[in-house]
């Protein structure tokens, strides 16, 4: 399904349905195709938006957790967004937490799936192997429980990514920072409405660290998609979609 990408001042993104705002974050893999099928579910009660972070596009000392919240912060400023539900996914949920944490008088909810911001085995240093087309598509398949959800297209655009030297400076600058930046301490301070949707068989962002996730966010649900790893709603939208309708309708109980 292919969407129109908007263009307004220095941002572009998608931004379709009418409704509730819900802005959707991706990872440092993550393109705006990762969530088609959310994006098509949710454009029938709801304004879903898709900013495309500039993961590559800032300069190298603001290429971190720190520089894309800013850069989120001045994309709803000027968009005027407001009461928005914010859902992220690796990346991108560290980057609506670090948001919220300064924000939360516009947020209504929090959706969280396969966060950073605690922990995450990461692709490690080693992973922008350039040139070794095998081991970026071992390296890819290991996001999903169904290795056939890493497409050619996909390990082709990861393969892409890390053959140009300056954006495999940038991976390590955004995987560094997120290490760095751990909210074990701060989670406490949001009491936003937050649901967790985590795969079982997330090996980034395993199991106890969605259950680490529920003790410390003081108004959290968590939610199990079983046979799924760090992108569900991805590889699973069928059952994501189930789960975010279900917590979005108790908010209005």
């Amino acid at each position: 399904m292919q969407y129109e990408i908007k263009e307004d001042k220095n941002f572009q993104f998608i931004e379709e349905g009418n409704g509730e705002p819900l802005i959707l974050l991706h990872g440092l893999f993550g393109a705006l195709s990762n969530f088609a099928d959310l994006l098509e579910h949710f454009k029938k009660t709801h304004k879903v938006i898709i900013p495309l972070l500039p993961l590559f596009d800032l300069s190298l000392i603001e290429t971190s957790v720190s520089g894309l919240k800013r850069f989120v912060r001045k994309f709803i400023e000027h968009r005027g967004y407001t009461n928005f539900h914010l859902l992220g996914n690796s990346l991108g949920g560290h980057v609506a937490l670090v948001y919220a944490l300064e924000h939360q008088d516009q947020i209504a909810s929090l959706i969280l799936t396969g966060s950073s911001g605690l922990f995450e085995n990461g692709m490690g240093e080693s992973y922008p192997k350039r040139g070794d087309y095998e081991y970026i598509k071992n390296k890819t398949q290991l996001t999903f429980y169904d290795p056939a959800v890493a497409t050619k297209e996909l390990v082709d655009e990861v393969f892409s990514i890390t053959n140009n030297r300056m954006k495999v400076l940038k991976i390590l600058s955004l995987a560094k920072s997120a290490i760095r930046h751990n909210l074990e301490h701060d989670l406490h301070k949001i009491t936003l409405p937050t649901c967790l949707i985590w795969g079982k068989n997330d090996i980034i962002t395993p199991p106890p660290v969605a259950e680490e996730f529920h003790r410390l966010l003081p108004n959290s649900q968590l939610f199990w998609i079983d046979k799924c790893g760090h992108a569900p709603m991805m590889e699973v939208p069928v059952a994501f979609n189930m789960h975010l309708d279900s917590f979005l309708a108790n908010l209005k109980k």
